[in-house]
């Protein structure tokens, strides 16, 4: 797995997927992960991606096999996008398609919305309303529970919500061991600022052409909910999947991405 060293003491490990024709000059789309996840979170999207796009996923400062971080350690949302701008920079793309799942959906919006240059479309996959009423009021106790037990309990506990009720048991398994796999140090630090992060003042200022995609039943926010936000976006449209998982992007990860392939290029036709 390639690495981005940044000085002082961040290694960010990535993946590249390019399956595109040799002779081609392909588009990058650049998707980023929700929390406790790393770049692997994809595996579902890539086979459809990568044959029409060069695809960059990376693995968050703090998650995966980037260096974790320590709890006390000073997350902002324009310090990722600066993680994930160097990374764009050092592969030499100026512009491409934006995809975010869950918080990756979050940091994703307000990407968008303070580097428009830098984002051609931008598509959000079952992620949160843009501020979260009762998650910073949840974050001690969740904080005590890390400390004693580790990740996996609350990955196990939210699982159900995540993925939906027709998910497979075995699907479920190895979600829950993926994200228990992610540093307490990280997990405490990422909870106690980013997941309760207020981005309402950055969603109206999104330029690009944006794919919202939520489900019927979604535990994150109601259809209604998500609709509110999506048309503060002025050039937005909105997909509603049937199922009641939040974590869309994983549940129906082939239907999300032809979607989202279906999107980009009928917003985008010279990619």
């Amino acid at each position: 797995m390639p690495t981005l060293h940044m000085p002082p003491n961040l290694d960010l490990h990535y993946l590249v997927d390019d399956y595109t024709d040799p002779w081609g000059t392909p588009e990058t789309i650049l998707l980023l992960h929700g929390n406790a996840e790393s770049s692997a979170a994809w595996y579902g999207w890539v086979p459809w991606l990568a044959q029409h796009y060069r695809v960059v996923r990376p693995d968050m400062r703090g998650f995966g096999a980037s260096t974790p971080m320590p709890r006390d350690f000073p997350w902002t949302l324009d310090g990722l996008i600066d993680d994930f701008c160097r990374l764009m920079d050092t592969l030499e793309v100026a512009r491409f398609h934006l995809v975010g799942a869950k918080i990756g959906g979050t940091i994703a919006r307000a990407f968008a919305a303070r580097r428009p240059a830098r984002v051609h479309t931008l598509t959000l996959v079952g992620t949160p309303t843009p501020f979260r009423v009762g998650v910073a009021e949840r974050v001690p106790a969740l904080v005590t529970a890390f400390e004693q037990q580790g990740v996996e309990p609350w990955a196990r506990e939210s699982m159900a919500g995540r993925l939906g009720s027709t998910f497979p048991p075995e699907g479920v398994e190895w979600w829950t061991r993926f994200m228990a796999r992610t540093a307490v140090s990280t997990q405490i630090g990422f909870m106690q600022t980013i997941a309760s992060v207020d981005i309402r003042a950055d969603v109206p200022r999104i330029t690009a052409p944006t794919l919202v995609i939520t489900t019927e039943g979604s535990g994150l926010a109601s259809v209604d909910e998500t609709r509110a936000w999506q048309q503060t976006i002025p050039d937005s449209e909105l997909l509603v999947l049937p199922g009641n998982s939040y974590h869309v992007a994983a549940s129906d990860a082939a239907q999300c991405a032809q979607a989202t392939l279906a999107f980009i290029a009928r917003r985008n036709p010279g990619a």
